[in-house]
């Protein structure tokens, strides 16, 4: 196996998810496609033309994909998983946490733990969850 990615899953709300990480984490959104830019733009209901059919975002030799549900059942949201930043640096680790929680909701407040010099939990403005820890 070469790599292990991120692939998140959005119901309508990808290409705004994706330039928020990008601004987040200091990264570049490497590429990110909409259904009616996609060779396969007629495969789906023209609704459906301006969702992201596949994105990358790429920082500090780190990449999350993405793209927006297009099964027609309804979209489940993002359940039993985290998305898990490891940091060296309290200060890092606080910023970080401070960012994607805003418009969001902390679970968690980051803090001195018993396994860590700092964890916390929060759910983003896209509701993904993260969990932020400094060992």
């Amino acid at each position: 196996m070469q790599h292990v990615f991120i692939y998140l899953l959005f119901n309508g709300a990808c290409a705004d998810a994706m330039h928020f990480y990008e601004h987040v984490f200091g990264g570049h959104i490497e590429s990110l496609t909409t259904v009616g830019e996609s060779p396969m733009g007629t495969q789906f209901p023209a609704s459906a033309a301006h969702r992201v059919i596949h994105a990358r975002v790429m920082f500090g030799g780190n990449t999350i994909m993405a793209s927006d549900w297009m099964d027609p059942h309804t979209y489940p949201g993002i359940h039993g998983m985290r998305v898990m930043l490891a940091y060296d640096d309290v200060e890092k680790a606080a910023a970080i946490f401070a960012a994607l929680s805003e418009q969001g909701k902390v679970e968690s407040p980051l803090q001195k733990t018993p396994f860590a010099r700092a964890y916390g939990t929060l759910r983003d403005r896209f509701g993904v969850p993260w969990q932020v820890m400094v060992e």
